[in-house]
C-alpha cells in the first residue's frame, strides 16, 4: 500500500508519515523547501518499518510541478492508494490588513493544492475501485477564528470540498474524509507566548494541547479497509474545545 503525505516533513505530517511507516506501508514524504527535515523524517520512517520511503519536492500551487511529482512517483511504482492532503500555511492578522498577495498565497496552498493533488491522483484510485483521500483541515474551518479569517476560509473550503467529493467518489469505492484538529503542539503554535499557550490549554476541556501522534492515529484509522463506510465526514479531535 502506497501513501503520499503532502507537507510530510514536520509536525502533523511527519507524525502521519511515521505512523504509516510503522505499519509497513510505502510512504512518500512531500515537501517544498524543508529538505533536511524531510530527510530526517524519512530516516525515522526507515527505522520503523519495512516499506519503501521516498521524499519528493513539489510546489502545491503549480500544476506543472505536481505533474512532475506524479511522473516521479509513477516511475518508482509509488502512486498513492492513500492521499493525505496535509500541507498548509497559516496567516494571522486582521482582515483589514490582508493584502491580495496574502489571500492568494494562503488559498493557493491550503485550497488549490488540495484540489490539484486530489485531481491528479484520484483517477488511479477510481480505476482500482479503492482509495482513501484524507484532508487535514482545522477546527477553525468549522467555527472560524478572529484574526485568522483567511486561514479559516480556506479550511472551511476544504471541509466543503471533502463533503462534496465524497458523494462523487463513493460509487467508485474511494472514501474522502477530513480531520480538523484543534490546538496541536506543533511549530504552527510557535508564535504564541508561554502565557498565551497556558491560557489556551485552560480553555480546552481536556486541559492540554493535542499531540501530532494523536492526529496521526485518526488519519491511519480512516485509511483502513474497515473504515469504508465512513466518508464525507469532518472529524475534529480537539479535546472538547469546539463541539
Amino acid at each position: 500500500m502506497n501513501v503520499l503525505i503532502t507537507g510530510g516533513s514536520r509536525g502533523i505530517g511527519a507524525a502521519i508519515a511515521r505512523r504509516f511507516a510503522a505499519e509497513g506501508m510505502n510512504v512518500v514524504i512531500h515537501y517544498l523547501n524543508s529538505h533536511e527535515q524531510a530527510n530526517e523524517t524519512a530516516r525515522e520512517c526507515l527505522t520503523l518499518g519495512s516499506g519503501q520511503i521516498m521524499t519528493v519536492s513539489a510546489d502545491l500551487r503549480s500544476r506543472d510541478s505536481l505533474e512532475r511529482m506524479k511522473e516521479k512517483l509513477q516511475s518508482a511504482g509509488l502512486l498513492p492508494d492513500i492521499l493525505v492532503n496535509n500541507a498548509g500555511i497559516a496567516h494571522y492578522g486582521l482582515l483589514s490588513d490582508v493584502t491580495d498577495m496574502d489571500w492568494d498565497d494562503v488559498v493557493a496552498v491550503n485550497l488549490k493544492g488540495v484540489f490539484l493533488c486530489t485531481q491528479l491522483f484520484m483517477p488511479e484510485m477510481i480505476r482500482s475501485r479503492w482509495g482513501r483521500i484524507i484532508n487535514i483541515s482545522s477546527v477553525w474551518g468549522i467555527s472560524g477564528a478572529a484574526c485568522e479569517v483567511v486561514y479559516s476560509a480556506t479550511k472551511g473550503g476544504v471541509n466543503a470540498f471533502t463533503k462534496a467529493l465524497a458523494k462523487e467518489l463513493a460509487p467508485s469505492g474511494v472514501t474522502v474524509n477530513a480531520v480538523a484538529p484543534g490546538a496541536v503542539n506543533t511549530e504552527m503554535l510557535g508564535g504564541f507566548e508561554p502565557q498565551e499557550l497556558k491560557q489556551l490549554e485552560e480553555d480546552i476541556p481536556a486541559g492540554r494541547l493535542g499531540q501530532p501522534d494523536e492526529i496521526a492515529s485518526l488519519v491511519y484509522f480512516l485509511s483502513l479497509p474497515e473504515s469504508s463506510y465512513i466518508t464525507g465526514q469532518v472529524i475534529s479531535p480537539n479535546g472538547g474545545w469546539i463541539t
